[in-house]
């Protein structure tokens, strides 16, 4: 999201293509914007309260990670966990939080996802074209819950003989 008016010019805003995908792709869809409450920018405690609430009125939450994720997306992943809601991240190969052939201390990793973006989504798609796919494919998938944190450090600990 744009940081002020100077950055907002020229920018490309990506949720209109995946509004109108998302909306071929699914019968009786409701999309929401977040866009709808940034006349609240400059009173924190209500902006963030109400991208909160919309997050709790969804049914599931899209995560565009295209690009290198911001502080408030990341954020809106762990609210997502929180309020018990599924995330479909929208993750393509090559992109800046999934690569492939990674060395991390001489270890090779052939397809590294970052570990929190991977952690926190339910679904990972590489385009939005298969947003329908996803949708269909959350009815099988356990969603997530925040249950997920301490069973991984658990995991780790184990891992790590501690």
């Amino acid at each position: 999201m744009p940081k002020g008016d100077v950055e907002a010019e020229g920018f490309i805003d990506w949720r209109k293509e995946y509004f109108e995908i998302m909306s071929q792709n699914t019968n009786d869809i409701e999309i929401i914007d977040p866009n709808e409450y940034f006349a609240l920018r400059g009173d924190n405690v209500a902006l963030f309260g109400a991208l909160c609430l919309q997050i709790k009125e969804s049914n599931l939450v899209v995560v565009n990670a295209e690009s290198k994720l911001g502080a408030g997306t990341s954020m809106e992943m762990v609210i997502s966990k929180y309020l018990n809601k599924p995330v479909i991240t929208v993750l393509p190969k090559e992109s800046a939080h999934r690569k492939s052939n990674l060395t991390f201390a001489g270890k090779e990793i052939k397809e590294w996802i970052h570990p929190f973006v991977e952690s926190f989504s339910d679904i990972m798609v590489e385009n939005i074209s298969e947003f329908g796919d996803a949708v269909i494919s959350l009815a099988e998938v356990s969603v997530k819950t925040m249950s997920m944190i301490d069973d991984s450090m658990e995991y780790a600990r184990k891992l790590l003989n501690k």
